[in-house]
């Protein structure tokens, strides 16, 4: 495997990026990956990329701006709208490399990434294909399992942040939180799972501009869910507190070609290596890789017919 450093322009300001190619092969099809809320690359990104360059699959992983090795100024600043625009970015830069085909193209987001891959491809469509895991598609669905008193707090912090930012004193709210906290992932999964995530040593803090708070709830990638062309796979859990799997099972009836997987695990335990839904996950993601794209390349994907799999189909 070949790791090289990548980076590109999104709106004046470089995101740090690494493009992983197999040893063995040449312009392999190329998967682009971004983290969920509030994370960097580094956090366990790595261990599914290096699953699908050792299936002859090229790997891009990029951080978003004011996140992990990336520019941007203030630190921090969870956004869709900025978020979806580093997408685009990415995208651009990865079709104009040499050592990938372009053509065939996969995008690659989980948790509030899994919903920014299904708002990208409703809008681009040569993606050749889709993988979703543990997506945020519906803002109403995340904000319903946070309790009323909470969602004031968050309320408050998030008028404070906007307006402290007229004179650059941003506010800053928790990313995880135990039961009961203000934060924006809550409970004994969210706190224990986030941290498994990042490696040793990492420079990560738990703080995110407060301003989110009021992005979420109207942040819905299902409306556009049924404008997704590409072969869609989503991947969901049963236990999952944060992003629910009914949502997810809704956003899969929308997309025209989608197959819908459904673990038995929390929301965290599908990114970390040593859990079985881990095995899970990738063992039907590299399926349905080799399925829709394949490292030798195939004819474009045809219309015609629903895919789903397991308990992913339709009543």
């Amino acid at each position: 495997m070949v790791s090289i450093d990548s980076s590109f322009q999104s709106h004046g300001e470089r995101c740090a990026a690494t493009l992983m190619l197999p040893s063995q092969g040449t312009r392999p099809p190329v998967v682009i990956m971004a983290h969920g809320f509030g994370a960097i690359r580094a956090a366990g990104l790595p261990a599914f990329a290096e699953r699908f360059v050792a299936e002859g699959y090229a790997a891009y992983l990029f951080d978003y701006r004011n996140f992990g090795d990336s520019e941007g100024e203030p630190r921090h600043w969870v956004s869709p709208r900025r978020h979806l625009q580093d997408w685009a970015a990415a995208i651009a830069h990865v079709r104009s490399l040499p050592e990938v085909d372009a053509d065939r193209m996969v995008l690659w987001g989980t948790s509030f990434s899994g919903g920014h891959v299904i708002q990208t491809a409703a809008a681009d469509h040569r993606v050749r294909a889709v993988i979703a895991q543990v997506p945020h598609v519906s803002g109403l669905a995340s904000m319903k399992q946070v309790p009323v008193h909470l969602l004031l707090r968050m309320m408050l912090a998030a008028m404070r942040d906007l307006c402290g930012s007229v004179i650059r004193r941003e506010h800053y709210s928790p990313i995880i939180g135990r039961h009961g906290d203000m934060a924006a992932l809550t409970g004994d999964d969210a706190w224990h799972g986030y941290a498994r995530l990042l490696p040793a040593g990492t420079a990560w803090e738990n703080k995110v501009l407060s301003r989110i708070f009021l992005e979420v709830p109207l942040y819905s990638p299902i409306r556009h869910a049924h404008k997704v062309a590409a072969p869609t796979l989503i991947v969901a859990g049963t236990r999952d507190t944060i992003t629910p799997a009914s949502a997810a099972r809704r956003a899969s009836r929308r997309i025209p070609y989608c197959e819908f997987h459904l673990v038995e695990c929390n929301h965290f335990e599908l990114h970390l290596h040593d859990e079985p839904a881990f095995a899970s996950s990738i063992a039907a993601q590299v399926a349905f890789l080799n399925r829709h794209v394949g490292v030798v390349p195939l004819a474009p994907a045809r219309g015609g017919r629903d895919h789903r799999a397991g308990s992913g189909s339709r009543p």
